[in-house]
């Protein structure tokens, strides 16, 4: 047997009496927990559960789509997207002054004066000043992401300076095309410091046209969207028709007037993938899942498992002294998948050696990361199976912040069945 396993069969029944005896559980509720079963070195269904996993980066037809809209932009046919501007040849970005909070700009980019600024121009721009960089898409009030690309544009500051502003500028306004009906329109915004200063190893926020090394497809935003790389999606406006530099000091993004927390950072947490919901008495538990790993990072992943028959304590609500145990977090993959031509990371992009080809740290932030544990199999019963997620500042999901308008952070609750 494994030393890991001795440790964990050893430990866990320890563990788990303990958490029970400190929170008052009764000695019958304690004699009652499982024995575990031996679980064998190089389980097959652990490994065949490792090989069904999603691909590391996910192609863009197979992202998540929360479009808005009616009609949604991207179900426009070609004809019309050229009409409006949603095609690369067509596409034009106005970059103004807020009229109802201005701002001092010298060169407005504008289609009354014919300098609103084009696919070319960013092509152009591209050439001096392209970034890249992996980045998982997610809704904040949605449990598994979206997708996961590397995501390859220019700085929205690079714009940003072509309008030569001088004073009185303190956010960034804008939104995409919505079908030239107000009510639709859907409107995020940034201070502007954040466009113009990448802090603690950020990308910048980018003007975007290139996923996984493609061009934006219609659905995904295309021809040109915005990214943001430390923020969930509704920062991330698809279908860009227009800028505003604005002496207004709050946001109005479109996502508060829900109350939604618009300043939320991509937090880190985690779910599974895979679990087996019917198991034999003895039988190894194999599982896998995926980790978003936000701004704090990401140091491992735990589970737990408990007997439905047991009392959980009150005054833990977060199960912060229940016996969890490490999960195994995944390597870099072999194949990052997500359609990249010839399976090869674009150089440069953020967060790769650029010789190699490989990440320089892992798991990425603000990136998914893959986990698998092997569990020994129990007794026959109803169990619950959680799992959480310790961030690189060493806090357990789902703090620090539990809030779910800013953002899913909510420990998964799995539920196992053993039959004899």
């Amino acid at each position: 047997m494994r030393p890991e396993l001795s440790d964990f069969l050893a430990e866990h029944g320890n563990l788990t009496r303990r958490y029970f005896l400190r929170c008052g559980a009764t000695v019958a509720a304690i004699g009652a927990l499982p024995l575990f079963a031996q679980a064998k070195e190089g389980d097959p269904a652990l490994q065949k559960a490792i090989d069904a996993l999603e691909t590391w980066l996910t192609k863009q037809d197979d992202f998540g789509d929360v479009s808005r809209g009616n009609p949604k932009p991207h179900t426009l046919d070609e004809a019309k997207r050229k009409e409006v501007g949603l095609t690369r040849d067509t596409w034009k970005l106005e970059v103004r002054s807020d009229p109802e909070n201005k701002t001092r700009l010298h060169n407005p980019l504008t289609k009354e004066k014919n300098t609103a600024f084009t696919f070319n121009d960013l092509l152009k721009l591209a050439e001096k000043h392209v970034v890249r960089f992996p980045k998982v898409m997610t809704c904040l009030n949605m449990g598994a992401p979206l997708g996961n690309g590397i995501w390859e544009g220019v700085p929205l500051r690079e714009v940003l300076w072509l309008t030569q502003p001088s004073r009185d500028l303190r956010r960034v306004f804008y939104y995409g095309y919505h079908n030239h009906d107000p009510t639709q329109m859907f409107r995020s915004s940034l201070p502007v410091g954040r466009v113009l200063e990448d802090l603690n190893g950020l990308p910048p926020v980018i003007l975007c046209y290139k996923l996984n090394g493609h061009w934006l497809t219609p659905q995904r935003g295309g021809p040109v969207r915005i990214v943001v790389p430390e923020a969930y999606g509704f920062k991330s406006i698809k279908w860009l028709s227009h800028l505003f530099l604005s002496n207004m000091w709050r946001a109005n993004d479109t996502y508060g007037e829900k109350n939604n927390d618009v300043d939320s950072l991509l937090k880190t947490f985690c779910e599974t993938l895979s679990v087996p919901s019917k198991l034999k008495p003895g039988q190894p538990i194999a599982v896998t899942g995926y980790a978003q790993v936000g701004v704090a990072g990401l140091k491992k992943v735990q589970v737990w498992i408990q007997n439905d028959n047991e009392t959980l304590p009150g005054g833990d609500k977060y199960f912060t002294r229940a016996p969890w145990r490490d999960a195994k977090t995944l390597p870099p993959p072999k194949h990052w998948g997500g359609g990249l031509p010839d399976d090869q990371i674009p150089v440069p992009t953020q967060g790769f050696n650029p010789q190699t080809g490989q990440p320089t740290t892992w798991p990425l932030r603000l990136s998914v990361a893959h986990w698998a544990v092997l569990l020994p199999g129990l007794p026959a019963g109803k169990y619950t199976l959680r799992c959480r997620t310790i961030d690189a500042n060493g806090i357990a999901q789902p703090l620090p912040r539990p809030f779910r308008k800013s953002g899913r952070a909510a420990i998964q609750q799995v539920g196992l069945a053993v039959e004899a």
